[in-house]
């Protein structure tokens, strides 16, 4: 059990990266359509037709006290359940920031009527998996197991929200454990740029503050603190119970009223607003000359989940793509920054993000690069931005249309990634967004429309900044920043 990176879509849990499908290439080719033609075409919509007449369907109920229960099923013999809350480690403060990552750890100690050793060997014996992580915005506990045993899960997930003891040894107890997991995630370079990326990009902001918290927090948190933090935040309308595999609704909805539906009305006061975080271009370097490499991201200011532009920017996101040395393909791959940075050798790796909150979002890349090909990685990658916002072609934008929906499609398989994506959509859209809906929005994007969305966030816009390692190349920030529109001659 360890955080998780906010944006993440479909990921797996364990603090992930923060990108999501929306990002993820699947290799060459792999955009084409099949040419149809005449009948072949016809016979062709009547298959995608049908197709979409078997997705189940998703159910949503939402009980007195404002937890909704949301469900798919589609008949397997295994499910996956699981509570995701809309609290997370941007309705902290400072003093308490750390405290969500925390709770999650003691989620597992034991509760009232189960010692940790009880609930580990009544999982172990069912045969499931019971995990957690912590983002910036949302906490989610869930369950794998035997369809049979979706009771059970759901009594096991409501013990553990609602009647943790919180014991004061095993408070003590996880203190050494989280500070040893802050140092595995500083020995991960990627975790540090993001990290510091969103210090920079939302100082003085709770999305600048990291979701693990600083370690004198981390070495002071007491039980009061956790106990607060639930009270406060752990409330039937922030609270989704998500299920998908062999869940039948209705028993569903009657566990959740069992379990759920009389403790969560206890909670009184009133639901504290969503802090606003501003962005400021900015940057961060940290310069470490005995680092074989650098390590960097630069990232403007993008979207929330819910704004109309943020399909057209996940397409833009999937047109950049990502890159690696262990990709075959040469000057053949699809992305064009790929192939310019294969033939000029100028980094290790990259990778396109999108990063959406509620109100706010960082769309950008993050590279690892040789020392002294820093400066020439930071200048192509700026000039595909650019041609983003001014050039880019409609057969570019009809690749990357069809590489996010195959990615979109590839993510859920499986009971796990669709109940993620179930608890994550009701909590960011308060419903599930149908898959021909969504390939109807993305459908909808064009060259023009996104030469226009890229400008709007890209074009002459003042990007936030963080680098870590052997950086004595990389550009002053005020040179970034002038490329970050064109220069004519």
């Amino acid at each position: 059990m360890a955080a998780a990176a906010a944006r993440a879509v479909l990921l797996p849990a364990a603090r992930r990266p923060l990108w999501g499908f929306a990002e993820r290439l699947v290799g060459p080719g792999a955009a084409r359509r099949p040419l149809c033609l005449g009948g072949s075409r016809l016979r062709s919509a009547q298959a995608a037709a049908q197709v979409v007449l078997n997705v189940p369907e998703t159910r949503v109920t939402c009980l007195e006290n404002g937890l909704r229960v949301a469900s798919e099923d589609s008949g397997l013999s295994t499910c996956t359940v699981g509570l995701w809350i809309d609290a997370g480690s941007r309705y902290e403060n400072e003093k308490n920031n750390g405290t969500a990552h925390f709770l999650e750890h003691m989620a597992f100690k034991g509760t009232k009527k189960r010692s940790q050793l009880d609930l580990e060997l009544e999982i172990e014996n069912m045969g499931a998996h019971l995990n957690a992580y912590t983002s910036r915005e949302q906490t989610v506990y869930y369950a794998k197991a035997f369809s049979e045993d979706l009771p059970r899960a759901v009594e096991i997930l409501a013990d553990i929200i609602q009647n943790s003891t919180l014991g004061e040894a095993e408070i003590e107890r996880e203190r050494g454990v989280i500070l040893r997991e802050m140092q595995e995630v500083e020995t991960n370079l990627q975790e540090v740029v993001f990290d510091y990326l969103h210090a920079t990009a939302y100082q003085n902001t709770a999305l600048g503050r990291t979701i693990l918290g600083p370690t004198e927090n981390i070495k002071s948190i007491n039980r009061k603190d956790l106990v607060d933090y639930i009270t406060t935040h752990y409330k039937g309308p922030r609270i989704v119970l998500a299920a998908a595999g062999g869940v039948s609704h209705d028993e569903l909805l009657e566990l959740a009223k069992f379990h759920f539906g009389d403790s969560l009305c206890t909670h009184k006061g009133e639901i504290p607003a969503l802090p606003p975080c501003r962005f400021t271009g900015s940057e961060v370097r940290v310069r470490d000359d005995k680092m074989p490499l650098a390590h960097l991201a630069i990232a403007v200011e993008a979207v929330g989940w819910v704004h109309p532009d943020t399909i057209c920017l996940m397409v833009a996101n999937t047109l950049i793509g990502n890159w690696d040395r262990s990709f075959g393909g040469g000057m053949n791959l699809s992305s064009r920054l790929a192939q310019l940075t294969c033939h000029g050798n100028l980094c290790h790796s990259f990778q396109s993000f999108n990063t959406s909150y509620t109100d706010t979002g960082l769309w950008g890349l993050y590279m690892v690069c040789e020392p002294a090909t820093v400066a020439d990685m930071i200048q192509v990658v700026q000039k595909e931005w650019m041609r983003l916002c001014t050039s880019v072609t409609d057969s570019e934008v009809a690749r990357a249309k069809n590489l996010l929906k195959t990615n979109m499609l590839l993510q859920l398989d499986g009971s796990t990634p669709i109940c993620e994506d179930i608890g994550r959509q009701m909590l960011c859209y308060n419903r599930r967004i149908p898959i021909p809906e969504l390939e109807a929005r993305i459908d909808a994007v064009n060259a023009e429309t996104l030469r226009e969305v890229c400008t709007k966030y890209i074009y002459d816009k003042s990007p936030a900044v963080a680098a870590v390692g052997p950086i004595e190349q990389l550009p002053d920030f005020n040179q970034i920043r002038s490329n970050m529109c064109w220069t004519r001659g």
